[in-house]
């Protein structure tokens, strides 16, 4: 009867509530990322032109050039200080308020944020653009970790790829629409540009408005909350026409495989050698998939297309053109991802990125010669985002999928601590690797593409269509550790209630 049920959950089918649930958190949260991680390439000019100014009339500096290249690094690398912040709060936040609640509770941070970014330049004041920047940080470093932990554990198995995804095409939507209003045309001019970093408040208000209707997290309501009767109803509202037996017992099959329904500390997860494997894996594809060049990319799209050699009055169209790609690449890997699975998409994506990035290299060196090169450029460039945005949201959905949920917290402190390090390295220090080492520093790219894809083929398992459980067990042999060691939880007791599996003894009451 079991076999049968689990059968009929691998064929479920997208429901308007989840589909509903995966736009509606990622509209609000992931598509901010991208939008503040972009926003600052357009008007980067006029902002070091109002440091300048007001540093001059009101402080009686004046900075050369480089000090206000610092600045202007600062402005742009304060946002990864703010995430690293952010992800390092996840763990506490999604276990005290849920994966839903927290979302909820992080948007008075964009409304804080675009305050301050918003009358900056009417207060004289360039410290409320860093710190705007810096609370928006906050914000996505908390949303870039919850959206997909949210979205993994209200999915089916069969479908986690799929959602798991749904955040990626956010941030590539993101990152194009702060690209099209950047232009001249639009919110391009000087005047405009603390209006253009402040509209992060009206997807924020919608998502305000519309998320706190919808169910929290199932796994996190019985696994953790030991809450039956809320956890029923969180997947009848999910699967409106499915039958929820088998996911119910699959949770109850996790919660009783743990040790302690208690969340994981960070220190906990980095010492349990039950998980040693999983922490290297999302360790190597957190911080390979930030200095594959992608932050470079979002960051300073202006200077490396101006390197490439596109004429001057050419680079905001085709900065836009490059956001098109990303958004075409970020559907093409959301809707291939259960069909090719994880391993083959994050390997042929890393490698097929570095060998763009080697070619970048070799192009820009060649066109000081050739102008006939900055084509060429122009279309590796071009390659290169798109496989960069095909597999961009996989290191969060595998950082969901290898651990079970007493760890996933901690996993995605962990990992999503490593993105936003990584994020601040590249952010700030992508302008002077630059200077110092012209196209050559793209092959450090090429480096770490390759290293990745590498690892990928001889570590990482296909996690397609496994349960949380069934993909511990594959890497329990990696970890030096017995399967039967990842059941059994024999002090808890059960009891079945409603004909829905086992319930704990706080349900009993």
């Amino acid at each position: 009867m079991a076999e049968q049920l689990l059968l009929e959950n691998d064929e479920k089918h997208l429901t308007k509530p989840l589909l509903a649930v995966a736009f509606l958190a990622s509209f609000g949260s992931s598509m901010l990322y991208g939008f503040n991680l972009a926003v600052v390439n357009s008007p980067a000019q006029y902002i070091k032109d109002f440091y300048n100014e007001t540093l001059v009339e009101d402080y009686n500096w004046t900075p050369d050039e480089k000090q206000l290249t610092v600045l202007y690094s600062l402005t742009v690398s304060i946002f990864a200080i703010g995430g690293m912040i952010g992800a390092l709060l996840v763990g506490k936040l999604v276990t005290k308020y849920g994966r839903k609640g927290t979302l909820v509770r992080s948007t008075v941070l964009v409304f804080i944020a675009g305050a301050l970014l918003g009358f900056s330049r009417m207060c004289r004041m360039p410290a409320m653009v860093i710190i705007g920047r810096f609370i928006t940080g906050v914000h996505s470093g908390i949303s870039l970790s919850v959206v997909p932990m949210y979205l993994g554990e209200i999915a089916p198995k069969n479908l986690r790829g799929f959602l798991g995804l749904v955040p990626s095409i956010h941030i590539c939507l993101g990152v194009f629409i702060a690209q099209v209003l950047g232009l001249h045309e639009l919110l391009g001019k000087e005047e405009h540009w603390p209006l253009l970093l402040s509209l992060v408040v009206f997807p924020t208000t919608i998502q305000l408005m519309l998320l706190p209707w919808f169910p929290e997290s199932p796994r996190y309501l019985l696994i953790e909350k030991e809450n039956l009767h809320a956890t029923i109803a969180a997947l009848k509202w999910y699967r409106p026409k499915g039958d929820i037996q088998a996911e119910v017992d699959e949770m109850q099959e996790e919660q009783r495989s743990l040790s302690s329904i208690q969340t994981v500390s960070v220190w906990g997860l980095l010492m349990d050698r039950s998980v040693r494997w999983q922490v290297i894996t999302i360790v190597v594809v957190n911080i390979g998939m930030q200095l594959s060049g992608i932050d470079a990319i979002w960051f300073y799209t202006n200077d490396i297309f101006s390197d490439a050699g596109i004429p001057e009055p050419y680079i905001q169209y085709t900065t836009v053109g490059t956001g098109a790609i990303e958004v075409i690449s970020g559907m093409l890997g959301c809707f291939t991802i259960e069909r090719l699975g994880r391993r083959p998409l994050m390997i042929g994506g890393f490698l097929f990125m570095g060998l763009c990035c080697a070619g970048i290299t070799v192009t820009v060196l060649f066109q000081v010669h050739e102008p006939c090169c900055q084509n060429v450029s122009f279309k590796i460039i071009q390659m290169w985002v798109f496989c960069v945005f095909c597999v961009a949201g996989v290191p969060f959905l595998i950082t969901a999928e290898l651990f079970k949920q007493s760890h996933r917290p901690a996993a995605y402190t962990v990992a999503g601590c490593l993105n936003w390090l990584s994020n601040f390295t590249i952010g700030f220090v992508f302008p002077f690797l630059e200077m110092s080492l012209g196209p050559y520093c793209y092959l450090i790219f090429c480096t770490i593409c390759l290293g990745v894809a590498v690892y990928t083929i001889f570590i990482i398992p296909e996690t397609k269509n496994k349960t949380f459980m069934e993909i511990s067990q594959m890497f329990a042999a990696k970890n030096n550790i017995l399967k039967e060691e990842l059941h059994s939880n024999g002090h808890l007791k059960m009891a079945v209630m409603n004909g829905y599996g086992t319930l704990g003894r706080h349900d009993e009451k």
